[in-house]
C-alpha cells in the first residue's frame, strides 16, 4: 500500500491509518484512509492533538495485526518531552477500538488537554478511486447527535440508512463543533508525577441493512486475542517444509493473512459462510475469480474455503437476464458489492457478471474439491448449478457457436473480462487493442479443464456416462481447435487472444502459463512454452512478467502489461510441474519466495517488472493491494508445485 498507510483487516472491515494512527480523510492518492465496512467509509477523520498541537512521531505505526505508535509533544533537545503518548488500535467486526495511554515524564503534577477530532462522511469506496468520477446523491442527509459518552454520526438517503457511534471511557469532558461537520472530543487530564492516564475509544459501524447484535471489543488486546486464535486455527495442522524455511515462513504468513481476509457470505439455503475476499483496500468483497483461485491454491491444505466459495457462488449464480446483459442463465457472478452506489444502481457491481472465466473456474474447483476430499455430497448438491454452468459455457459463453469462450466489452462495466481485466490489457505486441469480441487464451484453458473435470464428476458422482462422454468430446475438440487457431508458428508460442474475426492478438504474455496449468497444450508444445517463459524477456528474476519485455506494449509499471503477479506465477509453476519442467518450476518458486522474504514473508498483489539484475530488491507496484487473497495463497501453490525443494 502507498501513502504510508497501515492496514488493519478483520473480515469485511478494514482501517487504514497513518504513521501516527491518524485518519485524515483527504481524497486522492493511491489508497484511501479511514474505517471501512461494506464499501462505506465509517470514519473519515480521526486525529489526535495534545494542547492543540499534533504530536511528533517517536515510533511510527509498524506492520502487525494491531497498530501501535509512540508520540511526544513537539519540542527540542533543550526541553525533553513533558509526556509520552502510547496509541494502540485494532479492528474488529464492524468496529474499531483504540487505547491512548499518556505517561508524564515530570516529577510534578501536569495538566494536558487531549482531543480526538472525528468525522464519518459515509463515502462509498467507488467515490474514492483515482478515476475522479463523481456521483449525484440527491437528498442525502448527515446528522450528528452528542451522547453522554461520545457522539453518533448518521447518514440517510431515501431508504438507505447507516451510522457510526463513538463512545469513550472515560467520557469526554466536552464535544466541540469544528465548523467542518467533524466533532472534537476533549478531555482535560490531570497527570500525577510520573503518572499515567488511559482512554479507551470504541467505534461501532452500522452499515445499511445490518441488523446483527454487534458489540465493540473491550480494547485492542481483546481484538488481538481473537485474531490470534483465528490465525492459529487456520495454520494449525499444515505441514510446512522443514528444508526450506523461507517457503515455510511465506506459507505461514499467507495463511494468517487468509484468516483475516475471510468475509461473510450466504449459501443457497441461506446458510452463513466464510469465503476469501479479493483483497484490501479496494476489494474486500466477494470476487469470484479471486476466491476460486485462492481456494484452489489452499485446497490441499485447507479445503474449507473451497466449500464455502462454491456454495456462495452457487447462491449468486445467474438464473436469467439481469439489469446487465452480462447476467445470463448459469453464469457465475464476477463481483458482489454492498455499498450505497451499488444499491442505487449508480455502479453496476451489486451483482456483476462481467467475467468470462469465473464460470469454468467454478467447475474446476468443484471437480478438484470432490477429487481431493473424496466427498461426493457437495458435488451432488451442486449438480444443478454445475450443469447450468456447463450450459452457459456451451451456449451464451460461445463454445458451441464460436468454438471458444467469448466476451465483449460491457458498457459501464469492464472492457476486458478475463483475469487481465484492465483497459488495454489485451493487446497486440505493438499495443494495439482489439475491438469487438475477444477470445482470451487463458479462458480457453479453463474451459478445457472445466469440461474434463465435470465429465469426471458426472461419471463418478452423478452416474451419467452419456453426459460425461459429451463433455469429454467437447474438451478434445476444443484442444484441437486451440492449437490450430492460437499457435504463432513463427514464435513457437500461443497468441494472447483472438479477436472477433479470428485474427491472433500476437502479444507474448504470461497467460500461456495458464494453459500449462490446465493441460490444454500437447506435451511438445507445452515444454516449448514452459522453457520460453523462463527466458530473460519474460523472467525478471522475481517472477514471470505478464508481458515479455522488448515488445512495444511492455511497461514495467503497467498493471497487466509487464508487471509480475504472484498468483499468475503460482499457476505457471503448477503448470510447469504438470509438464515435467521441475527445474523451471523451482526457479519461479525460489524467485517468489525471495520476493516474499524481502517483504516480511508476504507477497503483495503485484510487483513491478524491473529485472533483478539491476534491482536487487523487488520494486513495488504503486497501487497494489498489500493484503490480497490470491497472493497470500500463492506460497501454498508453490509448495504443491515443488514441495520443499
Amino acid at each position: 500500500m502507498t501513502d504510508r498507510h497501515h492496514l488493519l483487516v478483520h473480515g469485511a472491515t478494514f482501517a487504514a491509518v497513518g504513521e501516527r494512527g491518524d485518519i485524515s480523510g483527504v481524497r486522492g492518492g493511491g489508497s484511501p484512509d479511514g474505517l471501512f465496512v461494506r464499501d462505506a467509509r465509517h470514519l473519515s477523520r480521526w486525529q489526535l492533538t495534545v494542547d492543540g498541537a499534533v504530536p511528533e512521531v517517536l515510533t511510527p505505526v509498524a506492520d502487525g495485526g494491531t497498530a501501535r505508535c509512540v508520540l511526544v509533544p513537539r519540542g527540542g533537545r533543550p526541553e525533553p518531552p513533558a509526556h509520552t503518548l502510547f496509541r494502540e488500535q485494532a479492528v474488529g467486526d464492524s468496529s474499531f477500538v483504540e487505547t491512548v495511554r499518556v505517561t508524564s515524564n515530570r516529577p510534578v503534577p501536569t495538566t494536558i488537554r487531549l482531543a480526538i477530532t472525528a468525522d464519518a462522511d459515509f463515502t462509498d469506496q467507488f467515490e474514492l478511486r483515482p478515476d475522479h468520477r463523481t456521483y449525484v446523491k440527491a437528498g442525502a442527509l448527515r446528522s450528528r447527535v452528542v451522547m453522554d459518552d461520545g457522539i453518533e454520526f448518521t447518514y440517510r438517503r431515501a431508504e438507505w440508512r447507516s451510522c457510526t457511534t463513538i463512545t469513550a471511557d472515560p467520557a469526554p469532558d466536552a464535544v466541540e463543533e469544528t465548523g467542518t461537520g467533524a466533532r472534537r472530543l476533549v478531555w482535560t487530564l490531570q497527570l500525577p508525577p510520573h503518572g499515567t492516564r488511559e482512554l479507551v475509544l470504541r467505534v461501532m459501524a452500522r452499515p445499511h441493512g445490518d441488523r446483527r447484535a454487534l458489540r465493540v471489543p473491550r480494547d485492542p488486546a481483546a481484538v488481538h486475542g481473537q485474531l490470534t486464535a483465528e490465525e492459529s486455527a487456520f495454520v494449525e495442522g499444515v505441514a510446512f517444509p522443514t528444508g526450506w524455511p523461507e517457503l515455510a515462513a511465506a506459507c505461514a504468513r499467507g495463511l494468517t493473512d487468509l484468516a483475516a481476509l475471510q468475509i461473510p457470505a450466504t449459501g443457497p439455503d441461506g446458510e452463513e459462510l466464510r469465503v476469501p475476499a479479493g483483497g484490501a483496500p479496494w476489494y474486500l468483497t466477494l470476487l469470484a475469480r479471486d476466491a476460486l483461485l485462492t481456494s484452489l491454491f489452499a485446497l490441499p491444505y485447507r479445503p474449507g474455503p473451497a466449500a464455502g466459495t462454491l456454495l456462495a457462488l452457487a447462491a449468486t449464480q445467474a438464473t436469467g437476464g439481469g439489469v446487465s446483459g452480462a447476467a445470463q442463465p448459469g453464469k457465475i457472478v464476477h463481483e458482489v458489492r454492498h455499498g450505497e452506489l451499488a444499491h442505487f444502481g449508480q455502479v453496476p457491481y451489486g451483482r456483476y457478471y462481467g467475467s468470462v472465466d469465473a464460470t469454468p473456474l467454478f467447475l474446476i474447483l468443484l471437480g478438484a474439491y470432490t477429487e481431493r476430499t473424496g466427498e461426493a455430497a457437495l458435488a451432488r448438491r451442486l449438480e444443478p448449478h454445475a450443469r447450468a454452468a456447463v450450459a452457459w459455457m456451451l451456449d451464451h459463453g460461445g463454445l458451441t457457436s464460436r468454438g471458444y469462450l467469448v466476451y465483449r466489452a460491457d458498457e459501464g462495466g469492464l472492457a476486458n473480462q478475463n483475469w487481465k481485466d484492465s483497459p488495454g490489457a489485451i493487446c497486440c505486441a505493438d499495443g494495439t487493442r482489439p475491438s469487438g469480441a475477444v477470445m482470451a487464451a487463458g479462458a480457453q484453458g479453463y474451459a478445457y479443464d472445466a469440461l474434463r473435470r465435470t465429465a469426471w464428476v458426472a461419471r463418478t458422482v452423478w452416474s451419467d456416462g452419456a453426459y460425461a462422454a459429451l463433455l469429454e468430446q467437447s474438451a478434445a475438440d476444443l484442444r484441437d481447435r486451440f492449437q490450430r487457431d492460437f499457435w504463432l508458428a513463427d514464435r513457437s508460442f500461443p497468441a494472447l487472444a483472438l479477436d472477433g474475426e479470428g485474427h491472433r492478438i500476437d502479444a507474448l504474455a504470461s497467460d500461456a502459463g495458464h494453459l500449462l496449468w490446465t493441460g490444454l497444450l500437447d506435451k511438445e508444445y507445452g515444454e516449448v512454452v514452459g522453457r520460453r517463459l523462463l527466458e530473460p524477456d519474460f523472467f525478471s528474476g522475481w517472477g514471470v512478467r505478464t508481458l515479455a519485455a522488448g515488445q512495444p506494449a511492455y511497461h514495467p509499471l503497467s498493471y497487466h502489461r509487464g508487471s509480475v503477479w504472484p498468483h499468475d506465477n503460482a499457476l505457471i509453476a503448477l503448470g510447469l510441474a504438470r509438464y515435467g519442467l521441475h527445474d523451471e518450476a523451482r526457479t519461479i518458486a525460489h524467485a517468489l519466495v525471495d520476493a516474499a522474504t524481502a517483504g516480511g514473508h508476504r507477497l503483495p498483489e503485484v510487483l513491478a517488472g524491473y529485472p533483478r539484475s539491476t534491482h536487487p530488491e523487488p520494486v513495488p507496484y504503486p497501487h497494489a493491494c498489500t493484503r490480497e487473497s490470491r497472493s497470500a495463497a500463492a506460497p501454498l501453490a508453490l509448495l504443491t508445485a515443488v514441495g520443499g525443494a
